[in-house]
């Protein structure tokens, strides 16, 4: 009997991890690993289920003729915080932390850095004001966007005219 319980406690214990978010620092440390090997810098995304702003940019750098280019130049990755509610499980565990490590606890999101693949930051969200850019929709914002894209790699006229397109507000 004493065994069976045993047994009952680690089934739920190993299912409660096996549906646990992945941790914030392995996500980046699987990102730099690839990043090293491709040649690419790292774009951290810091977003939440409920950003609407966060699923414009995802829908953004996901559009067919885009995604070809950020791909092409960076390791992209999401990183869940801020959640609420009974989403609050969606959270990476350490991602609110590394949010604030980089200032961007209070930005509003989405919050996101350009990292070369040994983690240093080459830039991030934020404007010459210090405003958090998210998801670029005004024709200032993505040509601050564009270029701090251009900080971390060389996009073509055509890539950027690509980007700007799809990221300004329609």
């Amino acid at each position: 009997m004493k065994m069976s319980k045993v047994i009952v406690v680690l089934g739920l214990l190993f299912f409660q991890l096996s549906f646990a978010q992945e941790n914030a620092d392995v996500i980046l440390k699987k990102a730099y690993q690839e990043a090293n090997t491709h040649n690419k810098n790292v774009l951290v995304v810091f977003h939440a289920s409920w950003c609407k702003w966060c699923k414009t940019m995802e829908n953004n750098m996901n559009l067919p003729e885009v995604k070809p280019i950020f791909d092409k130049n960076f390791v992209i990755a999401y990183i869940d915080v801020q959640e609420v509610g009974d989403k609050k499980s969606l959270e990476n565990p350490g991602g609110q932390e590394m949010i604030t490590q980089y200032k961007g606890e209070n930005a509003g999101l989405p919050f996101w850095l350009i990292l070369d693949p040994k983690g240093n930051l080459i830039t991030d969200s934020f404007d010459n004001n210090g405003d958090n850019l998210g998801s670029p929709a005004t024709p200032e914002e993505v040509e601050t966007f564009l270029t701090k894209l251009e900080k971390s790699t060389k996009l073509s006229i055509e890539e950027q005219q690509i980007i700007q397109k799809a990221f300004e507000k329609k």
